[in-house]
């Protein structure tokens, strides 16, 4: 392969998990599980919540889903789409995942469902 691209790993953060902090952990470590795969496939993954929850956290937020968290987690998702290259849709049911994947969609980027699907 010659040309690395920049996915988004787009998966669930708080659907099913009633803002549990394990069960968002948990969710994350599925994230950067799959980031880890795309790594190793030859790009360069990223996730929304690797950049938006330690500024969340700065920031003040007292628990997910404040005003603070909602300031910062998807539109920081929304900005960094921007710049991927390509989408690597995972996980179950998430309204903040499928926006990704249909924005990117709307951007004229793949959406893939499966690492093994990546160029």
């Amino acid at each position: 392969m010659n040309e690395q691209w920049l996915i988004l790993v787009a998966g669930p953060y708080r659907s099913g998990t009633g803002d549990d902090p394990d069960k968002l952990a948990a969710n994350v470590r599925v994230m950067n599980a799959a980031a880890l795969e795309v790594f190793r496939a030859g790009h360069l993954p990223i996730t929304g919540e690797a950049l938006a929850l330690p500024l969340i956290e700065l920031a003040g937020s007292e628990r997910v889903g404040d005003a603070v968290f909602d300031e910062i987690f998807h539109p920081i998702a929304r900005r960094l789409l921007a710049r991927c290259d390509a989408v690597l849709r995972i996980g179950g049911a998430s309204a903040g995942a499928d926006e990704m994947a249909d924005t990117a969609r709307a951007q004229g980027k793949p959406v893939f469902t499966a690492v093994d699907e990546l160029p």
